[in-house]
């Protein structure tokens, strides 16, 4: 496999998965997940019953192509070193993206993930694999919703009542255009019946409000953060009966640039979130959409409609990769680091040719002892994993 593009002092990192300490930065390690994979993206970590720390993600030639699958890393307690993956999804004929680990109450660990075709995302469907011994096997894969264009990207949270709250979007593709993100909103599965079934609520006045990220805040309070497809600031939304329903999405203080977020509540009850701090106002980088490199002669050749609002906005530099904490509910972030800087181009998603230098799609975790565990795209190369003691936060 070629490193050509990468900084020299990762090269000799990439790959070994081996956790090493950065002397110049107090608390902190890094480490470079091991992936067969030229292309790797969108990381969700969580942790298994027996605390085991899980790393999936998606990997294979490039976003959108029938090689992409799911993989899976694992953290063993107390170990320094990720595990070789573990290929999870198999589809030669779907792009399978967007995995997302989750421990249900009854003890089944799931494992979930969108499929669909080419750069189709108003085509996709979200599938799932359920393990009945805490994450070391997985069964059967199955279809969680068959409705086209559901797509889903954060974990999945359990409110008081023991429903379970799966944050989704819907992408929609408008008359006979090829999808690009323009009128994609948020909503919400709930299950009441333990994932049996589901039922689709609706984000009200959500459009261009993605990646629905649920937080609580203890009894029926919860706040939700989102990805702007518009790039301009993360958004969120708050409900008080248990995330049944929900206030429109509204601006925040901290820039997006239609890239993903992630957000968690620490054990004092700060939030730390991982984000790139860069909006469409701090460059011109514009690309027409995230999949013109696998249209072909499809590119450009779309309907013109009226009154179909703004356009979802592509390219816009994924640096840096900021920590922000708040400490009052998620109304401000005054506290921030960055955890990788560079240009953060992104007006490319060729891997094989490393030209892409993004540092995206952060998922974000804190383990019993108040360590933040941190992962995300590097380069669209590998995933990077991120340790940091609690000395260490803002």
């Amino acid at each position: 496999m070629s490193f050509t593009g990468l900084p020299s002092e990762v090269v000799p990192a990439m790959m070994t998965g081996l956790i090493t300490p950065r002397p110049a930065i107090e608390g902190r390690a890094d480490a470079y997940l091991p992936s067969p994979c030229i292309q790797n993206h969108a990381a969700n970590l969580a942790f298994l019953p027996d605390g085991t720390l899980t790393c999936v993600w998606f990997g294979g030639t490039m976003e959108g192509m029938g090689d992409i699958s799911i993989y899976m890393s694992r953290l063993a307690p107390d170990a320094e070193r990720w595990s070789e993956p573990e290929k999870m999804s198999d589809d030669p004929q779907k792009s399978e993206q967007n995995p997302l680990i989750f421990n249900a109450p009854d003890g089944k660990t799931w494992l979930l993930y969108t499929s669909q075709t080419s750069g189709n995302q108003d085509g996709s469907v979200v599938k799932c694999r359920i393990s009945d011994d805490g994450g070391k096997s997985f069964g059967l894969v199955r279809v969680l919703c068959g409705s086209p264009g559901t797509f889903v990207r954060q974990p999945i949270v359990v409110n008081g009542r023991g429903d379970w709250l799966l944050p989704v979007f819907r992408c929609v593709g408008l008359n006979g255009q090829r999808w690009s993100g323009d009128a994609d909103t948020a909503a919400v599965l709930i299950s009441r019946n333990g994932g049996e079934s589901w039922q689709m609520h609706d984000i009200p006045d959500s459009i261009g409000a993605v990646h629905m990220n649920i937080l609580p805040l203890g009894g029926d309070e919860m706040i939700a953060f989102y990805r702007n497809r518009f790039a301009e600031s993360i958004l969120s939304s708050r409900s008080s009966d248990g995330g049944e329903t929900w206030s429109a999405p509204a601006p925040t203080e901290l820039p997006n640039n239609n890239s993903s977020i992630q957000a968690t509540v620490l054990n004092d009850g700060a939030i730390a979130m991982v984000y790139n701090h860069s909006n469409a106002t701090m460059s011109d980088a514009r690309r027409q959409s995230l999949y013109d490199e696998i249209e072909g002669g499809e590119a450009g050749e779309t309907t013109v409609v009226a009154d179909i609002g703004r356009k979802a906005v592509w390219g816009v530099p994924r640096a840096p990769l900021s920590l922000a904490i708040s400490r009052d509910g998620g109304k401000s972030f005054p506290h921030r680091i960055d955890l990788d800087t560079g240009d953060g181009f992104c007006l490319s998603n060729n891997s094989k040719d490393s030209l892409n230098r993004e540092f995206s799609y952060p998922s974000i975790i804190e383990g019993g002892d108040g360590t933040l565990h941190i992962a995300y795209t590097y380069y669209r190369r590998a995933i990077k994993y991120v340790r940091l003691a609690p000395r260490s936060l803002p």
